[in-house]
């Protein structure tokens, strides 16, 4: 029996993306069009594939059988693809590049007017999400993460090219922080963070284990709506300092206030094979430095030392 690879990539998409419609938007088709596949693919093989209900779709033991030989075939497209990119000798082409949103939108898109100069050429497209994307299989060649490559062990096709960690610090409006106690502890701040669905990203666990009976005063599934809380003078949010090389500065300015061995970091990595491509290699090199650049503003300033605030990077928005 002869399975397409792009049936195999059907099941496989949509056991991750959990549902028909989710799926279907993955792959820029419709749901219909999924449903019908799928239940072509099911026939074919005599076996249901997915358990339907109203939360979605659930593999069945035997498309749990299906899924695993998918996953190599998966891997091994996406090689042969990066052996198909070699033949480039210029940095040409589309890089894609997967983010945190935060990240996304606070240090690749000053990086990518910097990239437009340096390598017109190349076009950058930005995945920006919370989820994993698996760069193994080719659905991304970049990633910028703030998790090392030791902790999951399906990362272990990867590399990471370059690393940086600084220390976290608290950020709110200069009419906020005018309110605070002097001196101020982290109890007497009202913090920003995530919602309990997202709760186990940074900084919320960290600050649980700070502040007893912590609770956030405000908190959203999206790192921008965060930051702007922060910058409406809801409360204080945590994040890296960062000067980006094209944005306008915040009305945040840092809170005197220490989190101890709190940091944040951020980790450039890339599937083994993708580096020999010239745009990705090219692509790459120019994060190294971007990486490496020191910032331009002291991280634990006192307050009335920074008159123009800061522009920050978020802390902690992978898993």
């Amino acid at each position: 029996m002869h399975i397409p690879w792009s049936d195999l990539q059907l099941v496989l998409v949509v056991s991750e993306a959990g549902s028909l419609s989710a799926a279907a938007k993955k792959l820029r088709i419709t749901q219909p069009t999924v449903s019908r596949r799928l239940a072509e693919l099911e026939a074919l093989l005599e076996e249901p594939l997915f358990a339907r209900s109203v939360e979605g779709v659930t593999l069945t033991a035997f498309g749990e059988r299906l899924v695993v030989p998918a996953k190599k075939m998966a891997e091994s497209v996406a090689d042969a693809e990066r052996i198909a990119a070699r033949a480039d000798v210029t940095p040409k082409g589309v890089v894609r590049l997967t983010a945190a949103p935060g990240i996304a939108s606070e240090v690749v898109v000053p990086f990518a007017a910097h990239l437009r100069d340096v390598l017109p050429d190349v076009r950058l497209e930005v995945i920006a999400a919370v989820r994993y994307v698996d760069l193994a299989r080719g659905e991304a060649d970049l990633a910028l993460r703030s998790e090392p490559l030791d902790r999951p062990v399906k990362q272990r096709d990867l590399v990471c090219i370059a690393s940086r960690t600084r220390p976290a610090v608290a950020y709110a409006t200069k009419e906020y922080v005018a309110k605070l106690p002097r001196p101020c502890r982290l109890v007497d701040v009202d913090w920003i963070g995530w919602t309990p669905q997202l709760g186990h990203l940074t900084p919320n666990p960290q600050l649980a284990a700070l502040i007893p009976g912590f609770r956030p005063v405000f908190t959203a599934d999206d790192f921008l709506v965060q930051l702007r809380a922060a910058e409406a003078g809801v409360g204080a949010i945590v994040l890296e300092e960062q000067s980006p090389r094209a944005s306008p500065p915040s009305v945040l300015v840092p809170i005197p206030i220490s989190f101890g061995k709190l940091a944040s970091s951020l980790h450039l990595v890339c599937a083994r094979g993708a580096l020999s491509i010239p745009r990705v290699r090219a692509v790459a090199d120019l994060l190294v430095l971007e990486l490496a650049k020191k910032i331009a503003t002291k991280i634990a300033a006192p307050v009335n030392r920074s008159r123009r605030g800061v522009r920050a990077q978020p802390l902690d928005h992978r898993r």
